[in-house]
């Protein structure tokens, strides 16, 4: 498989020490099962470059655990031969150089926990999207799904469709991080489906709507990122009852009322609350001295 990936050996700390005459799980970065078979292949920052289309990494039938992030794939679309590797369980592609529409062979990987295409826009100029198909076509077999990672990738759906997409097809989601997305609002009640979510991030999307009072019903939540959304009307102040929240971040939202509750001070896991240029108005209670985790 070394021979159908190119990369830079001065860079590389993996793929430049495997060696042909030893067994691959030997490897660094190779995991495999006590059979034997390559269960698992790390190659996070390898600096792999080129297309991976032709590569016989897509013969490895029993992978579960694939980390191709922070690599340099030559801007070319994610291979539709990811499809073919249906034990997957984990599959991380963030910031890994591909660009263009997700294919829908990515649908056929039910098995998925963990699905990680997010792109730090300040790491990649890269642009990935989801239009045709769309996301509900996408997620329609990840019933075990529980982490999803979109971050910046351009999937330009309203409320209804983006939260229905998620409710019936990935029930057991905890981790929704899909900021930069180009979700617009409002918020549908089906997202409150999703009573397992405990982080929730949807930063710099315009979603140009209030934050609906089922959000105090996430009962697991530990963190909730909703800066630069163009949010309005009023906080639900039942939120701050959620005793799980560590990080509350509404920054950047200049038409979101609301006001900090006594009830605050019982959030005693709180470390970051940021609510800088919003409309909240009131005093801020003295109980919220109490909050010793507290750090922003």
């Amino acid at each position: 498989m070394k021979n159908s990936l190119k990369f830079n050996s001065t860079l590389s700390t993996k793929l430049v020490h495997w060696n042909e005459s030893q067994n691959c799980c030997l490897w660094k970065g190779v995991t495999c099962s006590e059979k034997g078979r390559v269960i698992g292949l790390n190659l996070f920052n390898e600096s792999i470059s080129g297309s991976l289309h032709n590569s016989s990494l897509f013969s490895l039938q029993y992978l579960e655990n694939l980390n191709l992030a922070c690599n340099k794939l030559s801007s070319s679309q994610i291979p539709s031969q990811f499809g073919n590797l249906t034990n997957l369980i984990y599959l991380n592609l963030s910031n890994a150089g591909f660009e263009g529409q997700i294919p829908i062979e990515i649908s056929n990987l039910s098995r998925l926990v963990t699905l990680d295409l997010s792109i730090d826009i300040f790491l990649s100029d890269s642009m990935l999207k989801i239009e045709k198909p769309n996301l509900a076509t996408l997620v329609q077999n990840f019933g075990k799904l529980e982490e999803l990672y979109l971050d910046a990738v351009n999937i330009s759906a309203p409320g209804n469709e983006w939260c229905q997409a998620l409710s019936s097809s990935a029930p057991n989601l905890r981790v929704l991080s899909m900021s930069q997305c180009y979700l617009s609002g409002p918020f549908d009640s089906s997202l409150s489906e999703l009573w397992s979510l405990s982080i929730i991030r949807l930063d710099g999307n315009p979603l140009n709507a209030p934050v609906p009072e089922f959000f105090a019903n996430f009962v697991n939540l530990t963190s909730l990122h909703l800066s630069s959304c163009g949010l309005n009307g009023t906080f639900p102040e039942n939120v701050f009852q959620i005793l799980t929240l560590q990080t509350l971040d509404l920054s950047n939202n200049e038409l979101l009322k609301g006001a900090l509750p006594d009830a605050v001070s019982n959030l005693t896991m709180l470390s970051r609350l940021d609510l800088f240029n919003c409309n909240f108005s009131g005093s801020i209670p003295n109980s919220m001295a109490n909050l010793v985790q507290l750090m922003y």
